[in-house]
């Protein structure tokens, strides 16, 4: 029998110890696990695109949506009569209108498309989206004189240029107004468009219920009540008004306007604000409706895109901007959508508030106002959410349809949303448009799986 020494038997021991647990890590390291495989770099299964968009991803959607509004929005007169052009020399009466689209060329969510279009143009350099924009303001321009002469003749009749001749809320003037201010810039015939424009601003400075500290309000659904969505149907208009003219006052009214709804209306704890004030309530119920938080930052937006950098308001609305902006960011879904109340994730995401705070993101950082590593990947998520939400015919899906105020949650819950629900479009338009600067003048790639910022 052979004899081992003792340092040799501790060596087969050891051997035999080592090909065990080698043979029961062998039985337990599955391919693909952690042992076999780093798990850190396995793709997620994203719902939206989890990529930086290019140039011809973005302008492939944009001009499904091109497409359908240039077909969707006629500007023509039409004799009711035949379904046809009116005949040379017609007689003016209650059977000339305007050819009907699916959207009304007055309304203030036409206004944002207009001035989106301008955005896009001006982003992109192709001239035909500017000229979707000037023809139609060229229009209004060219027909308001008959309209507002059957407008005296015929005051209960339902004029298709009510909101052009005679303005009597702020839906019907400020962002209309904004976009032909505009437009003057971008080769439509300003001349032509300043009566309107001056019937307009005349409307918000003068016409307009405010309460007594000047703040706009309205009458309804309660008296002296505050909408957050006033800030976009005013200040604008105010802001551009003040660019045309020069004169400070306009200025003046809008950085008041966003200060005053600002410390009444926004939350500094959650980062947002509610929609509606309503003074003799106690306390003021906050439903954070998103739609009404988009208006609120790209009417800040708008302002700091023409005040003055000198003006004493300057830098609190500025410090406003990044305020809400911060606060929206935090209630950014995974799916790259906000909810239809900001701070409840049970109700439904909506895309018309997803462009809004995409667009508002991008145009921060392009404009310097936002970090663009903080900014950056959730406006890149939010587009290509939205993205998803541009059907083959070039409709937007998903946005809720026109909206009061409410007071319970129910109310913002079960809002119906629908393709024709013209609060979508603009918003889609200049999301694109900033997103796609962001992105050309900004490389924002992977690193370590995470859409970031490339240094």
């Amino acid at each position: 029998m052979l004899l081992m020494h003792p340092l040799q038997k501790i060596s087969m021991v050891l051997f035999a110890g080592l090909a065990t647990g080698a043979l029961a890590a062998a039985q337990y390291a599955r391919p693909g696990s952690d042992v076999t495989s780093p798990l850190h770099l396995l793709k997620p299964d994203y719902p939206v695109a989890y990529e930086a968009p290019g140039r011809q991803a973005i302008l492939q959607v944009v001009d499904r949506v091109y497409q359908y509004l240039e077909a969707a929005t006629p500007y023509e007169l039409m004799d009711k009569r035949t379904g046809k052009a009116p005949a040379a020399g017609f007689k003016p009466d209650t059977n000339i209108t305007i050819r009907t689209g699916d959207f009304r060329l007055t309304s203030y969510e036409w206004g944002v498309t207009y001035s989106a279009m301008l955005r896009l143009a001006e982003v992109t350099g192709l001239a035909k989206y500017a000229e979707y924009t000037n023809r139609r303001v060229a229009f209004l321009a060219q027909q308001e004189p008959l309209f507002a002469q059957l407008y005296q003749q015929y005051p209960a009749w339902r004029n298709p240029l009510k909101q052009v001749v005679a303005p009597h809320a702020l839906d019907d003037a400020g962002a209309v107004c904004a976009a032909m201010i505009k437009a003057g810039y971008a080769g439509a015939e300003a001349a032509k468009l300043r009566p309107l424009i001056n019937r307009y601003i005349d409307y918000i400075s003068n016409k307009e219920f405010r309460l007594p500290d000047r703040t706009l309000a309205r009458n309804r659904p309660l008296p002296n009540t505050m909408w957050l969505d006033d800030l976009y149907m005013s200040v604008p208009a105010l802001a551009q008004m003040g660019r045309l003219t020069g004169d400070a006052k306009y200025f003046d009214d809008a950085v008041f306007q966003v200060l005053t709804f600002s410390q009444r209306m926004f939350n500094p704890q959650v980062g947002v604000y509610m929609h509606g004030w309503v003074q003799a309530m106690e306390p003021h119920p906050e439903f954070r409706w998103a739609r009404a938080n988009g208006w609120a930052i790209m009417a800040m937006a708008e302002l700091l895109d023409v005040l003055p950098t000198s003006h004493p308001g300057y830098q609190q609305v500025l410090a406003q901007f990044k305020a809400h902006a911060r606060g929206l960011a935090a209630f950014q879904s995974g799916q790259g959508f906000w909810h239809q109340l900001l701070d409840k994730p049970d109700s439904y995401l909506e895309t018309s508030a997803t462009a809004i705070y995409a667009y508002c993101f991008a145009h921060g950082v392009n404009k310097g106002w936002l970090d663009a590593q903080a900014y950056g990947p959730a406006a890149i998520l939010a587009w290509n959410a939205v993205a998803t939400k541009v059907n083959a015919q070039g409709q937007v899906e998903g946005t809720c349809v026109g909206t009061g105020m409410g007071f319970d949650p129910a109310f913002y819950y079960y809002r119906p949303v629908n393709n024709y629900a013209a609060h979508g479009y603009g918003p889609v338009l200049l999301a694109a448009a900033d997103v796609l600067k962001m992105c050309a003048d900004k490389k924002f790639k992977l690193n370590d799986s995470a859409m970031m910022l490339a240094e």
